[in-house]
């Protein structure tokens, strides 16, 4: 059985070749078979062709860099933009769930009041890191590290002892029915 998109491209390609070389160019070369080891030439002769036609010119971004690629190496750049762009959360590979989330996890536990609640979060955190390095249902490696429970813990202590003490709110002035209530001034 032939691949539908396969016998395509290959006729596009014959039909390229036939315009370049004139009809008796399909007479001398047999039709290539799609292998393993050809895949690469057939692409990159299909590529080639679609140059050729033009096919690439006055594409959105021509003769300009990528944004956002920066000096170090993201292999998920792409996939990162894509979330970013898209404003979408929740979705994705646990690998990047996990990093994104690793970034902002001491700011979500300093918003924590007790230590029982930051032990459970980091815990829940580690479990998680655990098993999406088990799972083998592909996606990018997850390189996230679990978190020392009881390193963390000591730092919130000191991250919440550094910070200021709240100040304490005015009493708000009581209202009945919308009016102030009026005081006895005797």
């Amino acid at each position: 059985m032939t691949d539908p998109r396969d016998a395509a491209a290959r006729y596009r390609a014959r039909q390229g070749d036939e315009q370049d070389d004139g009809p008796d160019a399909e007479a001398e070369a047999p039709p290539m078979q799609l292998t393993a080891e050809n895949q690469h030439e057939f692409v990159e002769t299909a590529i080639q062709l679609a140059i050729r036609r033009g096919e690439f010119d006055d594409l959105p971004g021509a003769g300009r860099p990528i944004e956002g690629l920066g000096t170090h190496h993201d292999p998920d750049w792409w996939i990162r933009r894509k979330i970013e762009t898209e404003n979408l959360s929740g979705l994705g590979p646990p690998a990047l769930l996990l990093r994104v989330e690793d970034r902002g996890l001491d700011a979500d536990l300093d918003r924590l009041a007790r230590e029982g609640d930051v032990r459970d979060v980091l815990e829940d955190f580690n479990s998680r890191v655990i098993s999406a390095r088990r799972q083998l249902q592909g996606g990018p490696p997850v390189v996230t590290r679990t978190r020392d429970v009881d390193a963390e813990i000591e730092a919130w202590r000191e991250r919440r002892a550094a910070r200021p003490a709240p100040v304490a709110a005015p009493e708000p002035t009581r209202r009945l029915f919308g009016r102030r209530r009026k005081e006895n001034r005797g």
